[in-house]
């Protein structure tokens, strides 16, 4: 059992406070006698993620879920926009999130650490644990790779070491 419902609406409309701040947008207050689920969609700009394999986008939309077991229960995400990634599942999958990253949601977990996990899984994707669809495989095969390689050298007594 969740919380009384305006207890949770008020929080709710805390928690988006946070997320507009941090967002630096202006997401609505959802009103008293509002049904769940409660649908949050989110636009990211200027956010660089793969949209396919050869090509990189940087708007991406998607929606977070919140039902009236929150906070107990954590929200979901869906993705709307393509993207080529091995934990977010393209919308026409589904547009399923992995939030695997957050598995030790609380009590005390917010909308915004929420947000803050989906925004890490975008630029940390992890091509070891991925959906089971074709696109996710794909992903999780080209983000192995493709991973960032280091080189390095040392120099000192203007010798190469």
């Amino acid at each position: 059992m969740g919380l009384v419902k305006p207890v949770l609406i008020r929080r709710v409309n805390n928690e988006i406070l946070g997320l507009n701040e941090h967002l630096r947008m202006r997401i609505p207050a959802v009103p008293e006698d509002a049904r769940f689920p409660i649908e949050i969609s989110i636009s990211l700009r200027n956010t660089p993620a793969r949209v396919s394999r050869d090509e990189v986008g940087t708007d991406h939309s998607f929606t977070v879920v919140v039902s009236e077991d929150y906070p107990y229960e954590r929200p979901r995400a869906r993705w709307a926009t393509p993207i080529f990634h091995p934990n977010i599942m393209m919308p026409e999958d589904g547009g399923f999130v992995c939030v695997k990253t957050l598995d030790n949601w609380s009590f005390g977990s917010s909308l915004l650490s929420f947000v803050k996990g989906v925004e890490q899984l975008i630029s940390d994707p992890n091509p070891m644990n991925p959906y089971g669809t074709d696109s996710c495989m794909e992903a999780a095969r080209w983000h192995v790779e493709n991973k960032p390689k280091f080189e390095a050298k040392v120099r000192y007594g203007g010798r190469d070491a």
